[in-house]
């Protein structure tokens, strides 16, 4: 399969993260299945969070265990989890800090309405203001997640594995599919009805960075970098899953709550169920 062939499945794979986008249109949702669209975005994030950990984390135990046998250096051990640890730190600190220069930008701006980025920007205690700027921090998350993906997408294929590469690129498919609700939740739990202009940035910036590793992974092998992506990944989903919980608090609905995150975790482990069973 040549190359243009994988980036072209690789962005298939990513742009599937549309296909939920189109549930933050609906005209006031009742209030139960906001709050269980909220709690099961927040688990699916919860299952990417233990996913992109686990993997992370696998080089550096590696690099430790190839240490303590003689077969490695501890510089390499070091250096791989100062770059685990200031990836995570930097994915979750980064939003942190930006959530709050956008709150002190709007409020020195005077309110509503003084920007053309208003679907961003405004008063910082307008809910719906809150709403946009929590699922675009959302689809940041979930597009590093999704760059990292497509690197291991183009790694397996500049190294011969097309077979694997593929595996890979329908599994994520399936995976991103869950992703699209996931962005428009916080909408959906405060009545905010976006514009398709709106859903549709959101979802270049989740759904984009597939092709963008695929590309990259095709032309450069690096471990580190791959395990930079995926700390800052971690990190930003960490970041995003607090903020789920928070709105899903304010719904009032703790049973649903439960039942939501259940949810979303069983549809994340399912589909990378379908990976293992596919042989990846």
């Amino acid at each position: 399969m040549s190359s243009t062939n994988i980036a072209i499945l690789g962005a298939v794979a990513g742009f599937t993260i549309f296909l939920g986008l189109p549930i933050g249109r609906l005209r006031r949702p009742a209030l139960g299945l906001r709050a269980f669209l909220n709690a099961s975005a927040t688990g699916v994030l919860l299952f990417l969070l233990w996913d992109v950990l686990t993997h992370a984390v696998e080089p550096v135990t590696k690099a430790l265990t190839s240490a303590k046998g003689g077969q490695g250096g501890w510089g390499e051990f070091a250096g791989l989890a100062t770059v685990f640890a200031l990836g995570l730190a930097i994915g979750v600190l980064s939003l942190v800090y930006y959530e709050q220069w956008t709150k002190r930008r709007a409020t020195r701006a005077g309110g509503p309405g003084t920007t053309t980025a208003a679907d961003l920007t405004g008063h910082p205690n307008d809910p719906a203001v809150a709403a946009r700027r929590l699922s675009m921090l959302i689809a940041v998350g979930i597009g590093l997640h999704n760059f990292s993906e497509g690197l291991a997408i183009g790694q397996s294929a500049v190294k011969g594995e097309i077979s694997l590469a593929v595996l890979l690129i329908v599994g994520f498919a399936l995976h991103n599919a869950t992703e699209g609700f996931g962005i428009v939740a916080p909408l959906a739990a405060t009545s905010v009805r976006p514009s398709w202009g709106f859903l549709a940035l959101t979802g270049l910036i989740g759904g984009g960075p597939t092709l963008l590793g695929t590309l990259l992974g095709q032309s450069v092998d690096n471990d580190w970098l791959y395990l930079a992506f995926l700390a800052l990944a971690a990190g930003s989903i960490l970041y995003v899953v607090v903020q789920l919980l928070g709105v899903g608090a304010k719904l009032g609905r703790p049973r649903l709550l439960y039942w939501g995150l259940l949810a979303g975790l069983f549809a994340g482990f399912a589909t990378d169920f379908v990976l293992t069973a596919a042989g990846s």
